[in-house]
């Protein structure tokens, strides 16, 4: 049998919003079984916002839940390393808006977890099995699941860029797969998208500490790619993100071709209101 986990101790970081440019504290705390993910906004007497996809809001550049008028931006980077870690309990407590971006991808928070350490508690791990494959398209840009003994992930992205161009990486998590093949794997942007971004005030806090950036034939950053197909890879680490707010691991094979934020709301959506798609388990 497989039983529920969450942090062994507290853990702290702080750092910058990715799109509000904010200084923000975050706090990741040890929580009972069958709680889930749940943010605790400390700068607004500890409002909660659980990590549901019930509360998914605006989904373009970053993940938004909205409850009650309260908004928590850009929550898939910790999201994905509190599921691709194995954590299924955890309070995040934070006293702004949006999470810290820390350098674009999910190992400092990975980082944190293992700081943190990991333990058992006394409730069987509940899954998220999908029984049938549920699709969700957008012109070119689609997405499905179907059923699987375990957590897959095929993605392709296709971007005509000397750097990225088409690439493909097939992703299953297993122990210890989510540090070592994703984790590491940083956001990135094109250098012709940051004037519109400011325009709407998004990337406030966006550089090149924290992104990839991108000109029409290389990149602005010194420092090289830390994979050869690091693009695709950050692309499954914010599927990984989104999918953790369906609330508990899932038992499914994912497929994702140009996918984005949306596309992945759009889907797990779906997929929540086929009732005859999924059931739960206890392991």
């Amino acid at each position: 049998m497989s039983l529920q986990t969450t942090l062994l101790n507290p853990v702290k970081a702080s750092g910058t919003g990715l799109h509000t440019g904010v200084d923000v504290n975050i706090e990741l705390t040890p929580a009972p079984s069958n709680t889930g993910y749940i943010f605790v906004r400390t700068d607004l007497d500890d409002f909660e916002i659980p990590a549901s996809a019930e509360y998914t809001s605006h989904c373009s550049y970053a993940t938004t839940l909205l409850r009650k008028g309260v908004v928590l931006s850009t929550c898939e980077h910790l999201l994905s390393a509190l599921f691709g870690s194995g954590v299924d309990n955890c309070f995040i407590r934070l006293d702004n808006i949006e999470l810290p971006i820390m350098d674009g991808s999910s190992e400092n928070f990975v980082e944190l977890i293992e700081k943190a350490g990991v333990r058992e508690l006394n409730a069987n791990r509940r899954y998220f099995r999908v029984l049938k494959k549920v699709e969700f398209a957008d012109g070119d840009r689609k997405m499905s699941i179907e059923p699987s003994e375990k957590f897959e992930i095929a993605c392709t992205i296709d971007f005509p860029h000397p750097f990225i161009k088409r690439q493909t990486f097939d992703f299953t998590l297993s122990n210890g797969s989510f540090g070592r093949e994703i984790a590491a794997a940083r956001t990135f942007g094109f250098t012709h998208e940051i004037e519109m971004l400011r325009k709407a005030n998004l990337a406030q806090g966006g550089s090149l500490d924290n992104a990839i950036v991108l000109t029409e034939e290389g990149m602005l950053n010194k420092h090289p790619l830390r994979f050869d197909d690091e693009f695709v890879r950050h692309k499954i680490l914010d599927i990984i993100g989104d999918m953790a707010l369906v609330g508990m691991p899932v038992l499914g094979k994912i497929r994702a071709e140009k996918s984005g934020h949306a596309i992945h709301a759009s889907l797990v959506s779906k997929l929540l209101k086929t009732e005859d798609a999924w059931e739960i388990v206890t392991s």
